[in-house]
């Protein structure tokens, strides 16, 4: 392979992957109701494509509410595994990156999951 070659295979394999990290999309769960009561979250992620690399950001009342990643029993279940996972995300602002598939998450706040406070994403 020529020099020209490599440095033709080497900008590709950059605009791959840059392509690649420019796609990924942060979504702000709820828009600007944020995370809470106020909004049907089935109705706002319906809408929505989401794939694998993207942020969610949960926007919140501080020390109200908390958003926790969960399994898919937690999420039916709405029981978090421990109250440690729960109040790690208590600041007001949590952030995470979708993995492929299906995602959970649920306030951790006894009674909010229950009320509504869930969300499950899939990602492409």
């Amino acid at each position: 392979m020529g020099r020209g070659s490599a440095v033709l295979v080497a900008l590709g394999f950059t605009l791959l992957v840059c392509s690649a990290l420019v796609s990924a999309e942060t979504h702000v769960v709820g828009d600007s109701k944020g995370w809470g009561f106020s909004v049907s979250y089935d109705s706002w992620s319906g809408g929505k494509t989401f794939a694998a690399g993207d942020t969610l950001v949960f926007n919140y009342q501080a020390g109200v509410h908390n958003a926790v990643a969960v399994s898919a029993s937690e999420y039916r279940s709405c029981k978090v595994r421990s109250a440690a996972d729960a109040a790690a995300t208590t600041s007001g602002t949590a952030r995470f990156n979708l993995k492929k598939g299906a995602n959970y998450f649920i306030c951790g706040v006894p009674g909010h999951c229950a009320a509504g406070m869930k969300l499950r994403v899939v990602a492409n």
